[in-house]
Formats: structure tokens, C-alpha cells, sequence
């Protein structure tokens, strides 16, 4: 398995272009926003000939989903997202105001399909489970690949630290419980790619991140 990241925006997200050798992929959180970012994804997807077949989104906040009219655009994909998240990708526009006072100029393609628990994203000989982690928002999700051992984190875990919690519908009580269940679900050695910030593992995070002391 592939995996190219992309730092992109204005916060810094990370955008993942997924991949195997049969050449289908997908893209996790699609948030580039400015003209060459968005060049750099389209240029990167066509020169090694991947056919996406999903767009996932982590959660639905707007630095994580920019990108989709582009993704729509280039490759008729729209966005994937946990249920839970409903009201909030509903509020991009808004979300683009009210972090970076910016007025959407363009049309976000509608939800494709809302995740429920369990649900897989597949690709390829490859496919990643849905796993819900409300707290940062009511909808956020890992995505686990248990033969690959790495998850997608988006802004639930990141490298000693955790997401904040103190945006619209955050919850604190709810992220430390959903962090609380990832020994009993991930195994150690899992390699955890955040939505901002470096690669980690969740062995490394049970031993030095204070937000996971039990």
C-alpha cells in the first residue's frame, strides 16, 4: 500500500491519497484549498494512473473537506462521511466563515453516502473499517485497515496531543471515552495518521501522550 500525504491550507491539514498495486485508491480528507494544492492532488492521482474510488472524510469540519468540488470535479467522487456529522457537513460554508473568513465561491457536491459503525471503505485488494470516535466532533471516525496495521485518525488523535473539543458539538467526555476503547480495537504497534502533524503509533501515544493516561 500507497500512502501520499499532503500538507495543505491554511491549518496545516493533512490530505492522504490511499493506493495498492492494483492501482485503485482513495482520498482521505480531501482539504486542499489553494490553486497549486489542488494541481499537486489532480497532477499526483493522473501521473500514477490511480482510479479513486472513494472520498472519505474523517469528520466535517471544513479544513478536511475544501477539496471535494475538486475531487467531484476531476473524478465524479463525492464524499463519504459518519452520520453523526449530518449537521455539520451541512455548515461548510458557514465553518469557512466562521474559521477563516472565506466566502466559499464554489458549490460542495452533495454527501454520497453517510457511514454507520462497521462500515467499510474498499479499494483494490484492500479495505478500511469504520470506526466511530465522537468527541471532536459527534461524527468523527478511524479509518482501520487491520491488514495494513494503520488507521486514519483525523482529528481525533494526534502525536501527544488529542483534538480540540471546544468547537460546535465537541465533547470532551466523548473523546476521552472513544480514546479510552482504541487498546481493545487497535494493536499497539498500529501506525496512526493524523489530520494535522506527524505519523505516529499508538503504542507511542499510551506511553507519552497525557491524554491517555487511563
Amino acid at each position: 500500500m500507497k500512502i501520499q500525504k499532503f500538507e495543505v491550507n491554511p491549518f496545516q491539514e493533512n490530505t492522504y491519497v490511499i493506493s495498492d498495486e492494483t492501482n485503485e485508491g482513495i482520498v482521505v480528507d480531501c482539504g486542499v484549498f489553494y490553486k497549486e494544492e489542488r494541481e499537486a492532488l489532480v497532477r499526483y492521482v493522473k501521473d500514477n494512473k490511480i482510479t479513486l474510488k472513494h472520498l472519505v472524510a474523517t469528520h466535517a469540519h471544513i479544513d478536511h473537506n475544501f477539496g471535494n468540488n475538486t475531487i467531484f470535479e476531476e473524478f465524479g467522487l463525492k464524499p463519504e462521511v459518519y452520520g453523526a456529522d449530518e449537521t455539520l457537513m451541512q455548515k461548510l460554508a458557514q465553518q469557512a466563515m466562521m474559521f477563516c473568513n472565506y466566502r466559499l465561491d464554489y458549490e460542495m457536491p452533495p454527501v454520497e453516502r453517510y457511514l454507520h459503525q462497521g462500515d467499510t471503505i474498499a479499494f483494490g485488494t484492500h479495505e478500511f473499517t469504520v470506526i466511530p470516535t465522537p468527541g471532536h466532533t459527534p461524527g468523527s471516525v478511524f479509518l482501520y485497515c487491520k491488514e495494513e496495521n494503520i488507521a486514519f485518525s483525523g482529528d481525533t488523535l494526534f502525536r501527544m496531543s488529542i483534538g480540540r473539543t471546544d468547537f460546535e458539538l465537541g465533547s470532551f467526555k466523548d473523546i476521552t471515552e472513544s480514546l479510552s476503547k482504541l487498546p481493545s480495537i487497535l494493536l499497539k504497534d498500529t501506525i496512526i495518521y493524523p489530520g494535522h502533524g506527524p505519523k505516529t503509533t499508538l503504542e507511542y501515544e499510551l506511553e507519552y501522550n497525557p491524554y491517555l493516561k487511563f
